[in-house]
């Protein structure tokens, strides 16, 4: 379980702003993982331990996340971060737009795709609706 933990660790701290601290940073640095109390470590770790406990099915995405994460330089992991904070503050408008435009991008090639955002960039809000219903995910509902 402790392997586990070490795995999906950088995933809660990144998934669950709740830790984040809303107030300004220490003064003093925060000590390393090995350097944290037990209540400390269990109070990091409990959450995931109750995600995972609760979602039997959600376990082999949350490994599998936890297994790309780890194998990210650090520059992709703040590239992460940024995404997923950049989603966590999107509408959910906005969300059915990135969702919609992600998988009609994903089989493209990079002319393809460039050539999407420059027409995405140049259309009104009610052309970005109507393209939206037209590529709609087959996960999303119309």
């Amino acid at each position: 379980m402790r392997r586990l933990a070490f795995f999906l660790l950088p995933l809660v701290l990144a998934w669950a702003p709740a830790f984040a601290q809303q107030s300004e940073p220490a003064a003093t640095p925060l000590p390393t993982w090995e350097n944290l109390s037990p209540a400390e470590r269990e109070l990091l770790v409990a959450p995931l331990r109750e995600r995972w406990n609760s979602n039997p099915a959600e376990r082999p995405r949350m490994l599998e996340h936890a297994r790309r994460w780890q194998s990210m330089t650090p520059g992709q992991r703040a590239h992460a971060h940024k995404g997923m904070k950049r989603w966590s503050h999107m509408s959910p408008e906005q969300r059915e737009h990135a969702r919609a435009l992600f998988e009609n991008m994903r089989d493209m090639s990079p002319e393809q795709r460039r050539a999407l955002r420059e027409q995405w960039r140049s259309m009104t809000s009610e052309q970005r609706r109507t393209w939206i219903r037209q590529h709609a995910p087959q996960s999303a509902t119309p």
